[in-house]
């Protein structure tokens, strides 16, 4: 069950507003990250995230399915993010992009992708998702 497991209980946690969760230096993968990503997903009020995921084995999928459940976190304006020593890619950090254009009330993001695989076309995804983060101020 592990990070999916841990998903499935946030999903029934909708009036949750500030989050944090540490499960660094763990052996996460793709699916634990999408199950929290899906868990996530539910969590509409969630106005502050902390999310440390150091030291896992996410990779592309796992990143996009994190990206896809903070899509629906519209109300969400503190972020922070740590993916450092994982395995994403070009289509993870686009992927991850894609889901942060939508929290469109973000205005503090620390995000932290050290030692991944991320190239210049990853790198363009995710600006890309954060030009629409219009309130972004930090």
């Amino acid at each position: 069950m592990g990070a999916s497991g841990l998903g499935s209980g946030l999903a029934n946690c909708i009036n949750l507003s500030n989050l944090t969760l540490n499960l660094d230096f763990n052996q996460i993968g793709d699916e634990g990250a999408s199950g929290l990503g899906s868990g996530l997903a539910n969590c509409i009020n969630l106005s502050n995230l902390t999310l440390d995921l150091n030291e896992n084995q996410i990779g592309d999928e796992g990143a996009s399915g994190l990206g896809s459940g903070l899509a629906n976190c519209i109300n969400l304006s503190n972020l922070t993010l740590n993916l450092e020593r994982n395995k994403i890619g070009d289509k993870g950090a686009s992927g991850l992009g894609s889901g942060l254009a939508n929290c469109i009330n973000l205005s503090n993001l620390t995000l932290n992708l050290q030692k991944n695989k991320i190239g210049d076309e990853g790198a363009s995804g995710l600006g890309s998702g954060l030009a629409n983060c219009i309130n972004l101020s930090n």
